[in-house]
């Protein structure tokens, strides 16, 4: 006895073939991290809260970088594209929705054609005497084509878009935390080169005092020409810095305000250096926190998603793909027949399992090529952690010895500032030659613009702290 497959038997066998995967995902490995940062206890407490988790409004409060920021953020094109590439990613992740719906198609088609007498078709037009010796067909119809997704193919489709689309979004958050760092960088170094530009201005008129002293003396016959020459060159070489700073100034300046968005101008500050302030203990938290706060991270999160679903889907083009197919409508071969209801109407249902056979080897190369990328995409993820790990640890241990080496740098300008002021008040009485006191000018000098620097390098390193924690797209 001869069985058949119902129509409800067919659509619970597809819908069981439909719930079988044909690859099973690889899951976000757990990477190795340590207990904490390295070089953490010397600046943090052992709170597992972190900086990061402040807004960034709230851990840089000077209004002038604020304004920056801000505009950095609504202007700065990277971050532009970055919208675009959300909005292009939401339009096809919506548009893989669609691939469960079945295809359908409106035809409508009107030929005629002349068979010759000798052919098949002509032979039979004149045997039937249909008074023509033209073949007409007149036809309009909607087509349906659908393809049942036995192997979970649409839905690693599905997961890939999503995924895809929130890479973008990822990358915007990445994009803010970088741009948030570089502003507040690039606005650190400006107020170091205001304040070293003053440093130089301020020695160049101390050696314009030494100067009218040495030539005094010069002409008093109690110093030789080589005095005045020394000295001379001394101012030169602190009036030098002078349009190197202002330089620089405006180099930083065209830098800030098109990182802002906006044509290279001046860069309002109304602060100084010294009057840039961070909590003296800084909170990194736990290094395991930064895998769920870190944007390129949780990017490489995804990118295992997006593999997982490319294996899915070259696996099941492996695999056979049922497809239904099924069209209706009206067809006359006379043009005043054509809407002549019911006489005129036809349908035609389908169903056809077509699997590849001479192309497998290419297909089986493409899954196993996929499975690969997957491997390498999870060994990205665990070197993305490492090196989340190491920058946060080099920032730290900047900080802690930048503390150190600007405490200690403090105190030797303070005492090359006093030697500078013996050394002056020795020379004016006669205790003293021209060489000491150009030395502790010399020397102060350029005592002050390293303390500069060191200030601005602690300052700079903690805003990568905050940067590497993954603090800056809130």
């Amino acid at each position: 006895m001869k069985r058949y497959i119902t129509p409800l038997a067919f659509v619970l066998l597809t819908a069981f073939l439909s719930a079988c995967k044909v690859s099973k995902d690889v899951e976000t490995p757990k990477p190795e991290l340590p207990v904490a940062f390295r070089s953490a206890a010397a600046i943090t407490t052992a709170d597992t809260s972190s900086i990061a988790d402040i807004q960034w409004k709230n851990f840089f409060t000077d209004a002038t970088l604020q304004k920056l920021i801000d505009s950095a953020i609504a202007k700065n094109y990277d971050m532009q594209i970055a919208v675009k590439n959300i909005d292009a990613a939401q339009l096809l992740f919506k548009q893989v929705k669609w691939n469960y719906v079945p295809e359908v198609a409106l035809n409508v088609t009107a030929n005629t054609s002349r068979p010759s007498d000798n052919s098949l078709t002509g032979l039979s037009i004149s045997q039937y005497n249909i008074g023509t010796r033209h073949v007409e067909d007149y036809s309009a119809n909607l087509a349906l084509s659908w393809e049942a997704d036995i192997w979970g193919k649409i839905r690693s489709q599905s997961r890939q878009a999503l995924a895809e689309y929130l890479q973008t979004a990822e990358a915007k958050k990445a994009i803010q935390t970088n741009i948030v760092a570089n502003v507040s960088q690039g606005y650190y170094n400006l107020l170091m080169l205001d304040a070293q530009l003053d440093i130089a201005k301020k020695n160049v008129k101390l050696n314009d005092s030494t100067i009218r002293i040495i030539r005094l003396q010069y002409d008093a016959g109690q110093v030789t020409l080589l005095a005045v020459q020394q000295a001379e060159a001394q101012q030169q070489a602190a009036a030098q810095l002078v349009p190197q700073f202002e330089r620089n100034v405006a180099v930083q300046e065209n830098a800030l305000s098109i990182l802002a968005g906006r044509l290279p101008d001046v860069v309002e500050r109304n602060g100084t250096l010294n009057d840039v302030k961070f909590p003296e203990t800084l909170t990194a938290g736990v290094p395991s926190a930064i895998i769920s706060r870190r944007p390129d991270i949780r990017t490489q999160e995804l990118a295992l998603t997006i593999a997982n679903a490319k294996v899915g889907i070259t696996k099941s083009e492996m695999y056979p793909a049922l497809r239904i197919t099924a069209s209706g409508g009206v067809n006359s071969f006379k043009a005043s027949n054509w809407f002549n209801i019911p006489a005129s109407l036809f349908g035609i249902v389908a169903g056809s399992i077509a699997t590849p056979l001479l192309d497998h080897k290419q297909l089986s190369t493409t899954y196993k090529v996929a499975q690969i990328d997957r491997e390498k995409t999870v060994l990205q993820f665990r070197q993305s952690v490492l090196n989340a790990v190491g920058e946060v640890s080099d920032a730290l241990v900047k900080i802690d010895k930048l503390k150190q080496e600007q405490a200690i740098a403090a105190n030797r300008v303070k005492t090359l500032q006093q030697a500078t002021t013996n050394a002056s008040m020795l020379f004016k009485n006669g205790l003293a030659n021209y060489l000491e006191v150009i030395t502790a000018q010399g020397n102060v000098l350029q005592g002050e613009l390293a303390l500069a620097t060191i200030k601005r390098d602690e300052l700079s390193a903690t805003a990568e702290l905050y940067r590497s924690l993954g603090g800056g797209w809130k």
